[in-house]
């Protein structure tokens, strides 16, 4: 695993690469970052995807830091992105309906200051797919309920420990007992029940 750091250039973010094709990163909090992962590893034009951590104040955070001690970091996922294949715009509206926006205190059977879902955004075009986006699904009224997730500025990204990377395909039974236990997919499945939009 490569470690990097997620640079402010954003959308415009040069991804060296044998063909030199432009590549670009997005950044987003969901919770587990093992699921987060595992949701955009599905999707078409998805070149690869890095677990790790942002948004606080310790420099070079461990997984035991940033989930026993106030370090401000979220567990999130750089997402490294094609966008001749799928835009920011779809990946942001993928991952609002992948998460539970209306939760304030984490994700599922995960809560914790970690774990609150936020997008985090590179630069002003970013922010405005993302705000544009929570207004579309507030003014829509298929929550019942205002949007939570935060827009934050980017930030230093912390790639995790190697063991949380591809967690999802090192462990798979683990994994797929963590996720239906937590009961991610069925609480997606009724907050964007009413959803109109089909996904």
């Amino acid at each position: 695993m490569a470690l990097g750091f997620f640079s402010s250039a954003g959308a415009q973010d040069q991804v060296s690469s044998p063909d030199a094709k432009r590549l670009s990163t997005a950044v987003f909090a969901g919770g587990c970052f093992w699921c987060v992962e595992a949701d955009f590893d599905k999707v078409d034009g998805v070149v690869s995807t890095i677990s790790g951590y942002t948004g606080g104040t310790v420099a070079n955070p461990t997984y035991k830091q940033v989930s026993h001690e106030k370090t401000g970091h979220y567990e999130a996922v750089k997402v490294t992105y094609d966008p001749d294949k799928v835009s920011y715009d779809a990946l942001v509206d993928y991952y609002f309906h992948h998460i539970d926006p209306t939760d304030a205190t984490g994700q599922f059977c995960d809560k914790g200051e970690s774990y609150r879902s936020a997008v985090f955004v590179a630069d002003a075009d970013q922010r405005e797919v993302a705000e544009a986006e929570v207004d579309m699904i507030n003014a829509s009224g298929v929550l019942g309920t205002p949007v939570v997730t935060q827009i934050l500025d980017a930030s230093t990204f912390w790639p995790a420990e190697d063991y949380h990377q591809d967690y999802y395909k090192k462990n798979p039974l683990k994994y797929r007992y963590y996720r239906t236990a937590c009961g991610r997919d069925a609480r997606v499945k009724k907050v964007w029940a009413e959803d109109s939009a089909g996904h």
